[in-house]
C-alpha cells in the first residue's frame, strides 16, 4: 500500500467533511472564510489534505469545545501559521550561524599559522649556515648556543614580509 504525505490534496470536500465530523457546506464555508484554503482541481474542485482534515477539527473543538469566534480563531490559526515559520526561519539561522562559526574557526586558524610564520627569523653566516627561530629572543638565544660567530663572519637576520591574507578579488570588490 502506497504511504500519502499529509499534505497531499487528495480529499473530497465530502470525505474530508465526513473525516472531520462536519457537514460539508461547513468546510466550503471555512474555504471562503480562509480558515482552511483548498487545492483546486483543473475543473476548480476542492482538494483537501489530511493536514488540511487536522486543522478543520481543531477549527471546531476550538469553536465547540472553548467556545472562540470564527474571526478569533482565524487570528489564532494565523499566529500558529507565524509561530511555524519563525520556527523554520530559526532552524535556518541556525545552520547558518554554527556554519558561520566553522568558518570563523577556520580563519582563526589561518591567521594563527600565518602570525607563526611572521614570527620566524633568520640569521645566515656568511659560510651559509642559517639559524632560524620564532623570534628575535630565541634566535638569540639560538645563536648564543651555537658557534661562536667570528668577527670576519657576517650575521644577518632576516623577518619574513607579511604577505595579504584576503588578496582583493579581480572584481574589484
Amino acid at each position: 500500500m502506497a504511504k500519502v504525505q499529509r499534505d497531499a490534496p487528495i480529499l473530497t470536500v465530502s470525505v474530508a467533511a465526513e473525516l472531520a465530523g462536519m457537514h460539508p457546506q461547513t468546510v466550503r464555508q471555512y474555504d471562503r472564510l480562509g480558515l482552511v484554503v483548498a487545492s483546486r482541481t483543473r475543473g476548480g474542485g476542492r482538494r483537501y489534505s489530511l493536514a488540511d482534515v487536522d486543522r478543520l477539527i481543531e477549527i471546531q473543538r476550538m469553536s465547540q469545545d472553548e467556545g472562540i469566534n470564527l474571526a478569533g480563531i482565524a487570528y489564532i490559526l494565523k499566529l500558529q501559521d507565524q509561530v511555524i515559520q519563525l520556527r523554520e526561519k530559526n532552524n535556518q539561522l541556525e545552520k547558518r550561524l554554527a556554519r558561520l562559526r566553522e568558518l570563523e574557526n577556520d580563519m582563526r586558524d589561518q591567521l594563527d599559522r600565518r602570525e607563526s610564520l611572521e614570527r620566524r627569523v633568520f640569521a645566515a653566516d656568511s659560510n651559509g649556515f642559517v639559524t632560524m627561530a620564532q623570534g628575535v629572543e630565541l634566535l638569540r638565544q639560538a645563536l648564543r648556543r651555537a658557534q661562536p660567530v667570528s668577527e670576519s663572519q657576517d650575521v644577518v637576520v632576516w623577518r619574513p614580509r607579511a604577505v595579504a591574507l584576503f588578496p582583493q578579488a579581480r572584481d574589484g570588490s
